[in-house]
C-alpha cells in the first residue's frame, strides 16, 4: 500500500473511531512514516548525545539493499510479516492476511496503549497490519513466492521489470543489472512492481512454484480498512479482542470504496491529493473536513522539527545540536516505536511460532 492508504485512509479511519484531529494525524503520520524512514544508525549530536535509529524501509532506488543479508530485517517485520504458517522455512515466512502473528501484533500494541508514544506504536503496528493484505502470498525473504512469471493486469500491458529497475538504479553494467534483477524477483514483491499497491488493480502471475495467483486489490483494501478501523477501536478502549468489535459502518464502507476504486492515477501523491480534496468535501459519510499535510522530509516534517536536519542526504554531515524538546518529539517518540515494534516482532512473535530472523 501506498501513502494514500497508510496516510489518507488511515486519518480517516482514526477520525471515524472518533480520534481528535491531531490523535489522528499522528496515528496516520506514523503509518505513513514507516515507508519513509529510511536512515538508520545512531545519531550523534553536538555536544556528545547520542540516539540509536533503526530504519523500517529501504529506498526503491537503492538496489544494494535488496541484497544485503540484513534486508530480510526490515521487509519481514515491516512490510510482509510471516504468518509462520506450513511445515518448512520458506512456507512459513510467507505474508498472509489478517494472520494469527498480525492479530497477536495488534493485542501486544493494545496492551501498550497507555504508552508515552502509543499512538506512534499503533500507527507502526497498522502500517504492518494492513499491509498483509496488500502483500499477502510474497515474503520478506528471499524465496520462490516471490518470483512473478506471466504478469498480466486489466490496466497494464505485461511489464519489463529491467525497464522498471533502470528507472529506479539508473543504468548500470548489465551483468549487475542482471544479478540484482534476479535477486529482485525472489524478495519482497519487487517483481511485481506496483500492482499489489493500487487499491482498484486486478492482477495475476505465476509463482516460482508455478502456482497461478489471481488478486482482485479493492475488496482485500477494504476488508483491511474494516479491521484497521477495529484495531484503532480496540486500541482506543483496550479491548484485545478487537476483531469482534464493531466495523465501520455499512454507508462508510461504501463511499471509501467508491474514492479507492475511482481515484485512478498510478501516482500515489496524486491519489492522496484526491483523497484530501473528497474529504474535504464531505464524500466520506461522516467526515468532512481539511486532512493535515504530510511532510516526509525537509521542513516541516518529524524529523526536521526534532533535529533540524532536512534531508538524509544531510543527516551526519552537521551534528545537531540536543534540545530538552527531542525527548517530547514525533520523531523520537516514531523511533522508539519502531525499536519496540522490531524487538517484539523478531524477538517474541515470530520465535514463538517457529521462525527465527534475527
Amino acid at each position: 500500500m501506498n501513502n494514500d492508504f497508510h496516510y489518507g485512509v488511515i486519518y480517516i479511519l482514526a477520525r471515524l473511531a472518533q480520534y481528535d484531529r491531531e490523535s489522528a494525524t499522528t496515528i496516520a503520520h506514523a503509518c505513513q512514516y514507516v515507508d519513509d524512514s529510511t536512515v538508520t544508525g545512531v545519531l550523534d549530536f553536538a555536544g556528545g548525545e547520542s540516539f540509536d535509529r533503526f530504519a523500517s524501509a529501504h529506498a526503491m532506488y537503492d538496489y544494494l539493499n535488496w541484497v544485503s543479508d540484513s534486508a530480510k530485517r526490515v521487509w519481514a517485520p515491516f512490510h510482509f510479516l510471516p504468518a509462520c504458517e506450513g511445515q518448512t522455512f520458506d512456507e512459513k515466512c510467507v505474508c498472509r492476511p489478517n494472520s494469527r502473528t498480525a492479530r497477536e501484533m495488534v493485542k501486544e500494541t493494545i496492551r501498550q496503549n497507555h504508552a508515552e508514544n502509543g499512538l506512534h506504536r499503533l500507527g507502526v503496528t497498522l502500517h504492518v497490519y494492513v499491509d498483509t493484505w496488500a502483500h499477502q502470498k510474497f515474503s520478506g525473504t528471499i524465496s520462490a513466492n516471490n518470483i512473478v512469471n506471466e504478469l498480466r493486469s486489466e490496466h497494464h500491458e505485461p511489464t519489463d521489470l529491467l525497464g522498471q529497475l533502470r528507472k529506479w538504479v539508473g543504468v548500470v553494467e548489465d551483468a549487475t543489472e542482471n544479478a540484482v534483477a534476479g535477486l529482485i524477483t525472489r524478495l519482497g514483491h519487487g517483481a511485481a512492481l506496483h500492482l499489489p499497491d493500487l487499491p482498484w488493480a486486478k492482477w495475476r502471475y505465476v509463482n516460482g512454484h508455478e502456482q497461478a495467483i489471481q488478486r482482485d486489490n479493492l475488496p482485500d483494501f477494504m476488508t483491511a480498512a474494516d479491521m484497521a478501523f477495529r484495531a484503532i477501536k480496540g486500541f482506543q478502549s483496550g479491548q484485545e479482542d478487537f476483531e469482534n468489535l464493531a466495523g465501520l459502518t455499512a454507508d462508510a464502507k461504501t463511499s471509501l470504496e467508491n474514492l479507492l476504486r475511482d481515484s485512478r492515477s498510478e501516482d500515489s501523491d496524486e491519489r492522496l491529493r484526491h483523497l484530501m480534496e473528497e474529504v474535504a468535501k464531505g464524500s466520506i459519510h461522516g467526515l468532512r473536513e481539511e486532512v493535515p499535510e504530510y511532510v516526509a522530509k525537509g521542513e516541516g516534517s518529524w524529523k526536521f522539527e526534532a533535529t533540524g536536519i532536512d534531508s538524509a542526504e544531510t543527516d551526519g554531515l552537521t551534528k545537531p545540536v540536543w534540545q530538552p524538546k527531542f525527548e517530547h518529539s514525533d520523531y523520537r517518540k516514531f523511533h522508539d516505536a519502531v525499536k519496540q515494534h522490531r524487538a517484539y516482532v523478531m524477538g517474541t512473535l515470530l520465535p514463538s511460532h517457529g521462525v527465527r530472523l534475527a
